[in-house]
């Protein structure tokens, strides 16, 4: 069965104002930090024609600022200056390019920024302080209402002379627009402000501005939230209120959705893979029961069969699908051709999308090494057909087979596991981390359809490599755990490895020793909880998986501590580990603020700790006639995506 005939609804073609959309998937808006000195980028051209070169229905950009005052993020588009009228024209082109229509996001944070950048006061509806910025607005005056509202006008001119089939009006999670329309941050006693008609004014006379700049022959979206999931703010009751007042404005042609307000329930909107896929459909489902305009449904969709069952639920009328397509530009084309199963399915870890934006970094994918390197073109192999030895069936492993396939030459992959995955396969085995398997999985089923020579059972020594004489080799040999110097020779003083490859088993009062303020120690701090162990995290840092809040699992990690009874504590820094009588552990911590010391005694303590690189084989190839090229935790461990993209980079210098 063709991808079309399977998808009943999803390729199906939408009507949508003056536009025809050939497909229900849309490229939602999302940041990118590509812009340059404030003006769009070659990047962003290439980035988002190679979503529309892969079948996307429709592309939004990420958002264009409005006004001088709105200055959030350093790398952030300032649409309000007509120097990024040439720029537009080349993401615009781009995208026509490949038949594709493309609107333009634009936006005013309001108070939801910093004037750390625009040296300006932020302005809002009222002095509210938002939690995540702490920075307390201006209240905007009537003048300066008027000013935002042209604003948006001027932009939406910008974007007609730049190309763009439209505009989408950002009215949810972070916006001076949502902040009007909230209870929470608006609490103006003036025309602007008290009554939910009243709050809705700004968004209203914006719509009027831009629709009467734009002309009846564009796209005019609004982007709203359907629950802000804080104490007094919007719900679902009065965004469909507000729904049915873009409606009857007669000048706005779909209705986009959202969940959560960026800077305090962030977590909800850019969900990660604890949160259950299409978990915000509530929201579009109910304005659209309510509303005649097409609803834009968001909310984690991973793969094309979820995306079509919503629509054939009648949940939206067409689907957003970001984190899916930053991951698999060609979601929508292998969706349509039958080939779903060839779909590199998005992980919502977070790790390089969502993480990377709070660390003021450009916007990468960690499966896809080409995400945000769009606009660089890789060089032309120095010689095709190159034989290729690959050891390690992990990530850097797989993804150096991959490229090194892509790319022409004849690649053979040993790993002496009977699986492929490394140490995936054990960081998925873990509660809310199964997903994190699509990482291995899906290059593994790229290595396969590519026909590379996978051997898995197989020890790779120095001796059968030289004998191979092979043109090149690439080591993807991981990292073992290693014993911390202040674990002494207690046998139940174990690695998280350990306790997830079965080599132990703790029970009663267990210790987790969290240095690496990530997954490792939370994940088996909950796997230990419940298995009825009597859990505390001890860590050096100031936080317990300090980490969790870029990938935004931190709020989520505290209420499944909090549920499981398992305590946290922070500035503390193991010195020494000696056996009780009884053959229990006391472990020696220093409060390192203090000085003091303090002690625990429990069964067991579990190390999230750095490991050692298992280098041994580069160590016996050292004067091979061959290059020998390292990858991954055996050149230095660290994270997945360090060994995707080295794995990556070292195939393409092949």
């Amino acid at each position: 069965m063709s991808g079309t005939g399977r998808y009943r609804y999803l390729f199906s073609p939408l009507r949508l104002g003056p536009l025809t959309l050939r497909n229900r998937i849309v490229f939602s808006a999302h940041l990118t930090n590509y812009a340059e000195d404030g003006l769009p980028s070659e990047q962003h051209a290439a980035y988002y024609a190679a979503r529309a070169a892969g079948g996307a229905g429709m592309i939004i950009t990420e958002e264009h600022s409005t006004h001088p005052t709105d200055w959030p993020y350093e790398k952030l588009i300032h649409g309000f200056h007509p120097e990024v009228i040439p720029g537009y024209r080349r993401i615009t082109e781009a995208v026509h390019a490949h038949g594709v229509p493309i609107l333009a996001q634009i936006n005013h944070n309001g108070g939801q920024a910093s004037g750390m950048y625009s040296r300006l006061p932020v302005w809002a509806p009222s002095p509210v302080a938002d939690p995540l910025f702490r920075e307390v607005p201006k209240a905007v005056e009537e003048h300066e209402i008027r000013d935002i509202i042209a604003g948006y006008a001027k932009v939406a001119g910008h974007c007609m002379e730049g190309g763009f089939d439209g505009v989408e009006l950002q009215c949810s999670h972070s916006s001076i627009v949502r902040g009007f329309l909230s209870p929470a941050t608006n609490k103006r006693t003036d025309r602007w402000g008290g009554s939910l008609e009243n709050r809705a004014r700004l968004l209203l006379e914006i719509v009027a501005a831009v629709r009467e700049v734009i002309g009846p022959r564009k796209v005019l979206g609004v982007r709203l939230c359907g629950d802000e999931l804080i104490e007094g703010g919007t719900t679902i009751d009065e965004a469909v209120a507000v729904a049915k007042m873009v409606e009857a404005s007669g000048k706005v042609d779909y209705i986009n959705t959202s969940i959560g307000v960026a800077t305090s329930t962030l977590y909800m909107i850019e969900a990660s893979m604890r949160i259950p896929p299409g978990y915000a459909m509530f929201i579009p489902s109910a304005i659209r029961a309510a509303v005649r305009l097409p609803v834009v449904g968001v909310g984690r969709f991973k793969d094309p069969l979820q995306a079509d069952r919503a629509l054939q639920e009648g949940h939206a009328d067409l689907i957003g699908v970001v984190r899916g397509q930053i991951a698999d530009p060609d979601f929508t084309a292998k969706a349509r051709s039958g080939h779903a199963d060839r779909i590199r399915t998005c992980l919502s870890c977070n790790q390089e999308c969502v993480g990377r934006m709070g660390l003021n970094r450009w916007l990468g994918c960690i499966e896809n090494p080409r995400t945000g390197r769009e606009a660089i073109r890789l060089p032309e192999p120095r010689r095709r057909g190159r034989r290729v030895l690959v050891v390690g069936g992990g990530p850097g492993g797989l993804q150096a087979a991959v490229t090194a396939a892509e790319r022409g030459h004849h690649v053979t992959l040993y790993e002496r596991a009977p699986t492929l995955g490394g140490q995936v396969a054990v960081a998925a085995s873990v509660p809310s981390r199964a997903e994190f398997l699509d990482l291995t999985r899906n290059l593994a089923a790229r290595v396969r359809h590519l026909g590379v020579d996978v051997r898995t059972g197989v020890e790779a020594d120095a001796a059968m490599l030289r004998a191979e004489n092979p043109d090149a080799v690439i080591l993807a040999t991981g990292a073992r755990p290693a014993r911390p110097w202040w674990a002494g020779g207690h046998d139940r003083v174990v690695d998280v490895r350990d306790v997830l490859e079965g080599r132990a088993n703790p029970t009663g009062q267990v210790v987790v020793v969290d240095e690496l303020g990530f997954h490792q120690a939370t994940s088996v701090a909950e796997l230990l909880a419940d298995r009825g162990c009597d859990v505390e995290i001890v860590t050096p840092g100031m936080v317990v998986g300090q980490d969790l809040g870029i990938t935004l699992d931190l709020e989520t990690w505290n209420v499944k501590a909090h549920e499981r009874g398992i305590r946290q504590s922070t500035d503390l820094v193991p010195m020494g580990a000696a056996a009780t009588d009884d053959g229990r552990v006391t472990l020696t911590l220093q409060h390192h603020p203090t000085g003091t010391d303090q002690t625990r005694t429990a069964d067991w303590v579990v190390c999230a700790v750095h490991q050692q690189p298992e280098n041994e084989l580069w160590h016996a190839l050292r004067g091979a006639p061959f290059p020998v090229h390292r990858v991954g935790d055996c050149l230095a461990p660290r994270r997945a995506h360090a060994a995707v993209v080295e794995g990556h980079r070292v195939a393409v210098a092949l």
